[in-house]
Parts: C-alpha cells; structure tokens; sequence
C-alpha cells in the first residue's frame, strides 16, 4: 500500500483513504512521502476529532500538507454507525478503488462495492490463497477487478480518466451545495431492523415495508454489514446474520 501510493503520488495523483489502522494510514504516508502531491483523508468523527488516537500526529500531518474532510459537524465522536458514510466518501471521491488486503466480510469490500455502485474503477492486489487477508481481493479478482502489481497497473487501468481535464461546468459555488443528510435516527434504525430476519429478504420489501427514505435504509444496511450483523445475498436481498 505504501509503495502503490508514493509511486502515485509521484505520478501526480493524490491518494484519497479512510485514515484508519494499517493499510490507509500505509496509504496516507506513501503518498505524503512520494512527492509534493497531497493525500485526502476521510475521517468519521469531526474533524477536530482524532481516530484513532495513535494517529494524531499523522492527521495534523495531513490536515498541513494534504486535505481533511468529513460530513459529521465539529465535536463529533466517531462511532460505528458514522464509518459506512465515511466508505462511501472514500470511493466518491477517487477515480478508483484499490483493495490491497481484507476479509471477505470487512470494509474494505463494502468500500469496492460502494465504488461500483458510484461507477468507479475497481482494482485488487492479490494474496496467497491461504491468507485470509486476501480472501477479499483475490475474490474481487475472480469477478473482474482489475489485478495490480505496481503503480503502472493502476495507472493504466485510469488512462482515459486521468487524460481527460475535469470540466467545471457542473461545479457549484460552495455556498450553494447541499447540507450533508442526517443519519438515521435510532427509531429508524429500530424499525428497519424490525423488517430484517435470517430468512433473506429483497431490499425493495424493505423500502415498502418502512416507507423511509433510500438513502437512510442503504445507511442502516451498511452499519449492520460492516458490523458484521448482516449478509448480502444475490437478488438483491439481505438476511441478519444469526
């Protein structure tokens, strides 16, 4: 991770990740390192908050040379319910996704999924079969990500986006931008998950049986994977893990 992103940093591109324990805080400074581009970093908490705690000195770093960002209002505590949104900020804002190492169920894939969904490019670094820190990328692989070995993989694979100039026609002044949404409220929360069981269920049913908005229920879903309570299945569908 740390040698992808300084060769990418030294290439031009700035390394967007979550600045979480071992591959993003590898990610962050190799491409502090790499050269004079800067590296953004997307935080849970607000951004006078510091998660985790031994990172302090690596988000000051950041917040001096690269870029800080986060939805959650000043004074914010991260909690586990803030991190999916902070996923899906990491995949929206890059070209693309690289998945270094993850289990099959972590946020590391959440993130390659959210990263499809808005359209970006997804690239993995493959594993030895028998470590299950590669069970996420290699699977990846297997449905069609693009397989790395080093900065020139990554950089092929976003050719034609890097070549083309970002236009700033749909750009719009800061103060005309959209409040971030709120999370959801834990009635919400009560009431989705009042909709979900062991027996798989399409997301759709979710959505007519809540009547909440779908932009609240992906939130909710998303915390309940990423903690491990619930599994995606094909159809579109979602069951609680017992």
């Amino acid at each position: 991770a740390e040698t992808l992103a300084s060769a990418l940093a030294d290439q031009g591109l700035a390394v967007v990740s979550g600045l979480a324990r071992g591959i993003d805080a590898a990610a962050h400074r190799g491409a502090l390192g790499g050269g004079e581009t800067t590296t953004v970093a997307a935080i849970a908490g607000g951004l006078d908050s510091v998660y985790p705690p031994e990172h302090a000195a690596l988000q000051a770093e950041i917040a001096e040379r690269g870029l800080l960002i986060s939805e959650a209002p000043l004074g914010t505590e991260p909690q586990a319910r803030h991190f999916p949104r902070r996923n899906r900020l990491v995949s929206g804002l890059a070209l693309g996704v690289v998945v270094v190492e993850g289990a099959l169920r972590s946020g590391s894939l959440i993130t390659a999924r959210l990263a499809l969904e808005q359209g970006r490019e997804v690239m993995a670094v493959p594993g030895s079969p028998l470590d299950p820190r590669a069970e996420g990328p290699n699977s990846l692989i297997r449905e069609g990500a693009t397989l790395i070995r080093t900065a020139d993989d990554v950089l092929d694979c976003l050719e034609a986006q890097v070549a083309r100039p970002l236009g700033r026609a749909q750009q719009r002044p800061l103060e005309a931008e959209d409040p971030p949404p709120a999370p959801p409220s834990a009635e919400v929360r009560r009431e989705i998950l009042g909709l979900l069981s062991p027996t798989p269920v399409a997301v759709d049913e979710v959505l007519r049986g809540c009547q909440i908005g779908w932009s609240q229920v992906q939130d909710v879903l998303l915390e309940l994977e990423l903690a491990g309570r619930l599994e995606r299945q094909p159809g579109n569908r979602v069951a609680l893990i017992a």
